[in-house]
């Protein structure tokens, strides 16, 4: 022990000991894990930390769970938070109390992707519940024999756990368990081929279950939608419907973000993503436009009609900017019968607002309740010239309600049918207590962003990384964070072409031998540049003939030859601050010199080209800079991102080569190159085998081969020999000579594409 506890550092050993950890390979990584983990907890966190890796290295199953639990649960905070820990700790501690404690491990490793898939304690808590049920059912007794045997299922679970996450919503995981249990619990073999996705029965459930448009697979493109077109943005957080059937939540918005359904069923002929949109459209709506007022004095139908009103308000201004809504609106809205009622046994209430707000947002509805038109007009007359204010509609409410209360609105029951518009969120925003109880909160309060909260732009794309060891992927193990790289002075890209003027000139002279100059002639046009004189000639013959003459009779040009769509990824770590052997510039200067004339040469050509740069810090935050876009020109603006060309951290290729993949795959061109100029191996500080990333990029480089993309490597490194063909293969070249970049980049790419 003492020669363990030596090679931890003097600053670390207060907590090595509070550990109290024999095993070696635990040793060996707890500096790392324990710097990481004060950086991302709070001091009760830092001590629940060590609490329960301890408790997890003396439970008796080796010194796996441990290993995993200290590398993996800072993540899963960051994801979370720490107030998750004890219903993880609870779980686990039902787990090593059976015979199931072997299943631990697995279910540690998949907790980074759960938390990722999940986001929210109460949505893990649901998923442990399935998780206990499954452990439950399955744990097995033979009778007879005073033994328990462990549930063969649970472990497959766990490890497919990052798989049926991505497909399925919570309920639909539920019931994907509930069959294997059901039809399997006496089959200890088919149990495990059914919860490890092999048997044909397992998948075809699963895609039974597959249903909806997930929220977490369209976070990305819904956080876009409201930056977009609405200029607000939040946390998109997801519950889960299916496991409160009794309360039914619907969607709301508070300090920490906006609460959406996990999953989204196509209905009413309205896709699953659009009524996301419809929903966020009336969220921001309500942000942008509503007030919020005094609640003690109204009592609950005033305020359930003040909420109806609103509603409809904060709609048609939202409709007003982008009058596409309306379609979708008028879909997903109701349309309760008039003569629905039973009025001597149900409150009418719901069903007169859910009327009145059908009809101020359908122009041709059905209804002829004098009192229903009467308010339908008064509120289009309102808002005929104003936006109306939230007060408007508290006026308009008290006196609908005033005016059309009958004695049954008293009944206990009240009529449902028709009524509930689940795109619309509960309003709790409107609403202001004079005296504050302890159900209600401020929600009008600002949202108070933590240190280390900051937005980093873009969200995340999550990308798989290659694990070698195993032969798999870690599912959305990387995550990749884009954005405009920051701009400079464009003149010092002027200079650079200046001082190279004589280089420029020859390139030019091959340049011109590139360009397309073969004309095709295409003839049988209706529309063209020129008269077709053979065509014309025979149609006219037709024409005097009584024949049907073709009326094709025009031609155009196309230049035959290139069709080059170019991706040009650029290194950005921190070596690139090195000097260049024999020169006073940077290899980060040369690169910029390099890269300035490869970017003059291509946009001589024509050929759609992009540029961007890359670095990470971890694989939790790879950075991915555009410099220039396939629809950008060479113009000031991306020559000033150009000379503004920073270089720190590390290099994680194979997730900046396929985020670059994902922007060159959609070029309609014949032919995609993508040349990555770097001056090193893959590597990051939280990889300390080396072979694991260079194995990552090679598989990267298999991928962009099955997505037609020609991937081609320019290395500055003396000894890239020792790595680079294990990566590229035959596709890439070594420059010794670095000063020499200049030149030989944009040589390299003319004969790549001549």
């Amino acid at each position: 022990m003492a020669t363990q506890t030596a090679t931890i550092p003097e600053d670390l050993q207060v907590y090595w000991s509070q550990l109290d950890c024999g095993f070696p390979r635990v040793a060996e990584v707890f500096p790392d894990c324990m710097r990481r983990a004060l950086a991302l907890l709070s001091g009760d966190g830092v001590a629940a930390y060590i609490e329960h890796a301890g408790f997890l290295g003396k439970m008796g199953r080796g010194d796996e769970p441990i290993l995993i639990f200290l590398e993996e649960w800072p993540e899963v905070v960051e994801q979370m938070g720490e107030e998750v820990l004890p219903d993880i700790m609870a779980f686990i501690r039902k787990m090593s109390k059976s015979p199931n404690s072997k299943a631990i491990a697995p279910f540690l490793q998949s907790l980074p992707v759960t938390a990722r898939r999940l986001h929210t304690r109460e949505l893990l808590c649901d998923y442990l519940a399935i998780a206990l049920e499954l452990m439950e059912r399955t744990t097995s007794s033979v009778h007879g024999i005073h033994q328990t045997f462990p549930s063969p299922g649970l472990p497959e679970m766990f490890i497919q756990a990052p798989v049926l996450l991505t497909q399925l919503s919570l309920a639909g995981l539920k019931n994907w368990v509930d069959y294997g249990v059901r039809y399997y619990n006496d089959h200890p073999d088919r149990q495990v081929d059914y919860f490890s996705l092999q048997s044909a029965d397992s998948k075809a459930v699963l895609q039974r279950e597959r249903h909806g448009t997930l929220l977490v697979d369209n976070n990305r493109k819904l956080t876009m939608y409201m930056r977009g077109l609405w200029q607000d943005e939040d946390m998109l957080i997801p519950y889960s419907s299916g496991f409160d059937e009794l309360r039914k939540p619907i969607p709301y918005y508070d300090k920490l973000g906006i609460r959406l359904p996990d999953v989204y069923d196509d209905a009413h002929g309205v896709t699953g993503i659009d009524r996301y949109r419809a929903t966020l459209a009336h969220i921001i709506a309500h942000r942008r436009w509503t007030q919020a007022v005094i609640a003690d004095n109204m009592s609950p139908f005033q305020r359930m009609a003040v909420e109806f009103l609103e509603d409809s308000r904060v709609e048609n201004l939202a409709m007003r900017e982008y009058p596409g809504l309306r379609r979708i609106f008028l879909a997903l809205h109701p349309a309760p019968a008039e003569n629905a009622c039973d009025v001597e046994n149900e409150s009418t209430v719901r069903h007169r607002l859910a009327m009145l707000s059908r009809a101020i947002l359908d122009a041709q509805h059905p209804y002829k309740n004098k009192l229903i038109l009467e308010y339908a007009q008064r509120f289009h007359a309102l808002m005929a010239n104003s936006e109306g204010s939230t007060q408007d509609m508290v006026d308009i409410a008290i006196s609908f309600i005033v005016k059309t209360r009958l004695p049954s609105d008293n009944f206990a029951a009240m009529h449902f049918k028709d009524t509930v518009i689940d795109y619309r969120d509960d309003n709790r925003q409107m609403w202001k207590f004079i005296e504050e109880g302890d159900e209600e909160e401020a929600f009008d309060e600002p949202r108070k962003i933590e240190p280390g909260d900051e937005v980093k732009g873009l969200p995340p794309r999550h990308y798989h990384e290659w694990d070698y060891n195993n032969q798999s992927y870690r599912p959305d193990w990387v995550s990749v964070y884009e954005g405009l790289h920051p701009s400079g002075n464009a003149a010092d890209i002027d200079r650079l072409l200046e001082k190279h003027a004589g280089l420029a000139k020859r390139l030019k002279k091959i340049l011109d031998l590139l360009k397309p100059q073969d004309k095709v002639r295409i003839r049988y046009q209706e529309e063209g540049s020129e008269l077709d004189l053979d065509v014309a000639i025979r149609s006219l013959i037709d024409y005097k003939s009584g024949a049907q003459p073709d009326p094709r009779i025009n031609m155009s040009h196309r230049n035959d030859g290139r069709s080059i769509a170019v991706m040009v990824l650029l290194d950005l770590s921190e070596s690139l601050n090195e000097k260049a052997a024999g020169s006073e510039q940077t290899i980060l200067e040369l690169s910029q010199e390099a890269v300035s004339l490869l970017g003059w040469a291509v946009e001589k050509l024509g050929d759609p080209f992009a540029i961007a740069g890359f670095h990470s810090n971890t694989r939790h935050d790879v950075r991915y800079l555009h410099i220039k876009g396939y629809s950008e020109k060479w113009d000031d603006t991306v020559k000033g991102r150009l000379a503004a060309m920073q270089a720190s951290y590390s290099t994680r290729m194979g997730a900046a080569m396929r985020h670059a993949a994902h922007y060159l795959e959609q070029q309609p061109a014949d032919k995609k190159l993508m040349l990555i100029l770097t001056d090193g191996q893959p590597s990051d500080i939280d990889s300390k085998d080396g072979e694991l990333l260079i194995a990552d990029a090679r598989q990267a480089v298999k991928e962009l081969d099955r997505q037609g993309i020609y991937s081609y490597c320019i290395n500055l490194d003396s000894k890239a020999d020792e790595y680079v063909a294990d990566i590229f293969g035959r596709q890439y070249t070594i420059i010794d000579k670095i000063e020499q970049l200049p030149q030989k980049l944009p040589e390299l790419f003319i004969s790549l594409t001549k």
